[in-house]
């Protein structure tokens, strides 16, 4: 099976020795460019990703013979793996997608390569994108920096990577005000992520216009099940009965979302309640 035929496929439905096909692409020098951009796109997906990919992967970042875009999204393809292994552990074999040895190695390595100003910008850029995804101390400085830039590029970056390093509230909300549709975009997730109450206004705007562009709407969608899914059902359920599959879809999703934060948070509030009576 070529890599086009995989793009095309249904990860699930991938031969047991994909993983060795695409090793052996990126151990190569000489292949189509656009062959090897697939090819590291393809070695992240959570169906094949192991210790001998992810090390290829960060192999194909460190090399400044590659193209820029090829090792931005090599590092972009190592953030899943990271992310999983920061949430699940290592305790558990079933669990495991990358050992632990290995994901502290990358997570110092991305540290290291971030350090390097003289670094590519996309590359950069891309590194501080994939290595938020397991969060570390240095990460909040790195952050509040690029927000602070005076490109719109390394603030793009800064309120993707908002969405999953804490205590930025404040440009969260900024950020829905910027005209930068992807900036706008990036900004509805993260404050669905952390809960921004003080977006609700926003968000609940962008989920009720059908001229909302439609990944932005979708977004909002999800956004506001999470910040106040005890009042979601109203705003989302108009949402069931759209012309548009993706919107109704989408909805169904999050109002069942939002039941389920709703009656877990009575859930917490009954057992704080326990725990205050005096029998």
């Amino acid at each position: 099976m070529d890599l086009k035929t995989l793009r095309d496929t249904a990860p699930w439905e991938w031969p047991e020795n994909t993983d060795e096909l695409l090793i052996e692409i990126l151990s190569k020098g000489a292949v189509d460019a656009q062959d090897r951009l697939l090819a590291v796109e393809l070695a992240g997906d959570p169906a094949v990703i192991n210790d001998a990919l992810a090390e290829a992967l960060l192999g194909v970042i460190k090399n400044n013979q590659e193209k820029d875009n090829v090792r931005g999204m090599a590092a972009i393809s190592l953030g899943p793996a990271l992310e999983h292994a920061d949430m699940m552990g290592f305790e558990d074999e079933d669990d495991v997608v990358i050992s632990e040895n290995l994901f502290r190695q990358i997570q110092q390595s991305l540290r290291e390569l971030y350090a390097k100003n003289e670094l590519p910008e996309l590359v950069r850029r891309r590194v501080l994108e994939a290595s938020v995804r397991a969060p570390q101390s240095w990460h909040h400085e790195a952050v509040r920096s690029a927000y602070a830039g005076v490109k719109d590029n390394w603030r793009l970056t800064a309120v993707f990577c908002m969405q999953f390093i804490a205590g930025f509230e404040e440009e969260i909300i900024e950020s829905l005000n910027n005209t930068d549709e992807l900036i706008h975009y990036q900004a509805v997730v993260a404050a669905g992520n952390w809960e921004v109450d003080e977006a609700w206004d926003h968000i609940a705007k962008l989920v009720r216009s059908d001229k909302t562009e439609k990944n932005l709407r979708l977004a909002a969608i999800e956004a506001i099940a999470n910040i106040r899914p005890e009042d979601a059902g109203e705003i989302l359920g108009a949402l069931l009965e759209s012309k548009d599959d993706d919107v109704a879809d989408a909805a169904h999703e999050a109002l069942v979302m939002a039941e389920g934060l709703a009656e877990f948070d009575d859930d917490e509030f009954d057992d704080d309640e326990d725990e205050k009576a005096p029998f």
